[in-house]
């Protein structure tokens, strides 16, 4: 059972284009040896210079892990967010169920990453959080869906773009 949400963020899933995403024919299946690749090319674009990854749960988490491996980040943050249902629908905007002190972010350049940009929102709401805080954030994913894009700008680094449904290895159908 998930937490209940704040009474200033509900949980109402939005109607629209996004919300049968699981129910479209065309999705890009995504390999552990495709991810491998996907994460080489990200550590490729992002270089170094970083003082900590924020990892946005839960999709971000196995590419974020395997990126810190190759960009040598011990310091790890993790963002619990919830913007899509397990359905695919999308809430009114995104619900933090947990997010890092802001002493832990202060003075801090900070790569965000997530393993998909399909609207922003989430991504927005986390840069925001850590501008809020003090630091600066710079976002990092794997696939970028520019067509989808609710908010303005586009991730800062970027793999792929795709107007596909991305199943990840380490996601059920993956």
């Amino acid at each position: 059972m998930s937490p209940a949400p704040r009474s200033d963020q509900p949980a109402v899933p939005q109607s629209g284009p996004m919300d049968t995403p699981l129910a479209a024919p065309d999705r890009l299946l995504v390999s552990w040896d495709d991810l491998d690749r996907l994460v080489a090319e990200l550590a490729d674009r992002v270089g170094d210079g970083w003082d900590v990854i924020l990892v946005i749960a839960r999709g971000g988490l196995v590419p974020a892990g395997m990126l810190a491996y190759r960009l040598g980040i011990r310091q790890i943050l993790v963002a619990g967010v919830e913007y899509y249902d397990d359905a695919g629908g999308t809430l009114a905007a995104p619900v933090f169920h947990g997010f890092p002190a802001a002493e832990l972010l202060r003075d801090r350049h900070a790569l965000v990453v997530d393993e998909v940009w399909e609207t922003g929102s989430t991504m927005a709401a986390v840069a925001a959080r850590i501008r809020d805080a003090g630091g600066t954030a710079t976002t990092a994913v794997l696939h970028w869906k520019p067509d989808r894009s609710r908010v303005a700008g586009q991730p800062d680094h970027y793999v792929e773009t795709t107007d596909r449904w991305v199943v990840y290895p380490y996601k059920p159908g993956g």
